[in-house]
């Protein structure tokens, strides 16, 4: 697990769900598979991770027979119950024989998938820039959700729907990558006439995959528009050696960054929360 997890607590988004209660996260699992599902304790810490979460975007899961995931999903339902969660993967994907998926796994109680959306890999104005071209989904509240308004946000308003766009870059071309997520953000909003988008996940974002002299040639740092809640100054590895800021989440515009409680973008510490050594949570 080379990525900690990101936590982004909102402000209740619709009915039935409280003020700063809806969790949002992006994590790395660092190629979980049919292996690595069958290690118990690292099981149980996955299980205790994702719980946090209302809404977890999971990356580099390598899970071609489809047994890592299931195995996953239901390990957490075991234990949750009262509150299941559901998961939506995309296909794996990739240029090489190494290929990944992206992972969402969401509670029912307060989520619903309504929309997925898989990006093309060779697009006119951004021919294959992604190794693992976004698979973008849009949550709306569940129908089963309670209609009574019990926390508002303080700006007032409500999110009806709002879409998550992950991405986990290649290293050696992580600018070229985080760059085009500007035109999957404008596809996006022109196919889901959408103002609450959200990018989030293992960007590669800092250190020598995205050095300085390269940031003027990156859309989502040009544009005054898009608010980078997890700033260059965290660490979001887990190798003691290492301080860099990979991982980010990225909103756009005025009406999502109303809903976030301010401050609360973090990397959670998972490591130090559940007494791991670097070894077992680099595992």
């Amino acid at each position: 697990m080379r990525s900690f997890l990101l936590l982004l607590p909102l402000w209740g988004l619709w009915a039935g769900v409280g003020a700063s209660d809806f969790r949002i996260c992006a994590f790395n699992v660092q190629v979980f598979g049919e292996s690595k599902s069958k290690n118990v304790e690292v099981m149980k810490t996955l299980v205790k991770i994702i719980a946090r979460c209302d809404v977890c975007v999971l990356q580099e899961v390598r899970d071609s027979k489809n047994k890592a995931v299931p195995k996953l999903m239901a390990e957490l339902n075991k234990y949750y119950r009262a509150s299941p969660y559901e998961s939506v993967s995309s296909e794996s994907l990739g240029r090489s024989a190494y290929q990944e998926q992206y992972v969402f796994v969401y509670r029912t109680a307060t989520a619903a998938v309504v929309g997925q959306y898989q990006y093309p890999d060779n697009l006119p104005w951004s021919p294959d820039a992604f190794a693992r071209e976004p698979f973008v989904v849009k949550f709306s509240a569940p129908s089963t959700a309670s209609s009574a308004d019990r926390h508002s946000p303080p700006t007032g308003g409500r999110i009806k729907t709002f879409v998550l766009i992950p991405v986990h870059t290649s290293p050696e071309n992580a600018t070229i990558e985080i760059d085009a997520l500007y035109d999957v953000f404008t596809a996006v909003r022109r196919k889901w006439s959408n103002e609450s988008v959200m990018l989030l996940g293992d960007f590669n974002a800092d250190c020598s995959y995205l050095p300085k002299k390269n940031r003027k040639n990156v859309r989502l740092l040009t544009d005054a528009r898009f608010n980078w809640l997890i700033g260059d100054d965290r660490d979001t590895t887990v190798r003691e050696s290492t301080d860099c800021a990979y991982d980010r989440i990225v909103v756009e515009g005025n009406t999502f960054p109303r809903h976030i409680v301010p401050g609360s973008a973090e990397p959670f510490l998972f490591p130090a929360a559940y007494g791991l050594t670097e070894a077992q949570a680099k595992y």
